[in-house]
């Protein structure tokens, strides 16, 4: 498995644990993590600390060409907020971990130039899909369906 994967992975187990979505995020750059993660939103109550918001909050101020030469992991796909955050601020290519218990703006981030590495990996999609079926009043609570 991917080394960054695998840390979204991390992250997105560490939400957990501490009681809300698991969903993680890490930000690349040049081979090494700047930004690191998870979905937030119920243990701050808040209702913009999605991982990739909390990985891009995490990584702190970058100038425009250190997000134009970084690559997004994710272990869910980017929701409209998230995939905002991404075009505005011109990450090229996102590495999502798995999109069959969500498919985010995945169409809106290909027709905009980003590249996508879908990589449907089988531990993202047990954590999300267990977690949906067991809290389906938290996911629907946000981006659920």
């Amino acid at each position: 498995m991917d080394q960054f994967l695998r840390v979204a992975i991390e992250e997105a187990e560490a939400g957990l644990k501490e009681g809300g979505l698991p969903i993680g995020s890490v930000l690349v750059h040049d081979g090494r993590i700047i930004g690191r993660g998870h979905n937030r939103r119920i243990q701050q109550g808040s209702p913009i600390l999605h991982g990739e918001m909390d990985a891009l909050e995490n990584a702190g101020r970058q100038p425009a060409s250190v997000y134009k030469n970084s690559t997004l992991y994710t272990t869910l796909s980017p929701c409209a907020m998230c995939t905002g955050a991404i075009l505005l601020y011109g990450i090229p290519r996102v590495v999502i971990g798995e999109n069959s218990n969500f498919t985010g703006e995945e169409e809106l981030l290909k027709s905009r130039g980003v590249v996508l590495d879908i990589r449907q990996d089988q531990d993202c999609i047990k954590l999300m899909g267990d977690f949906i079926r067991q809290h389906p009043d938290l996911w629907n609570e946000d981006i659920g369906e």
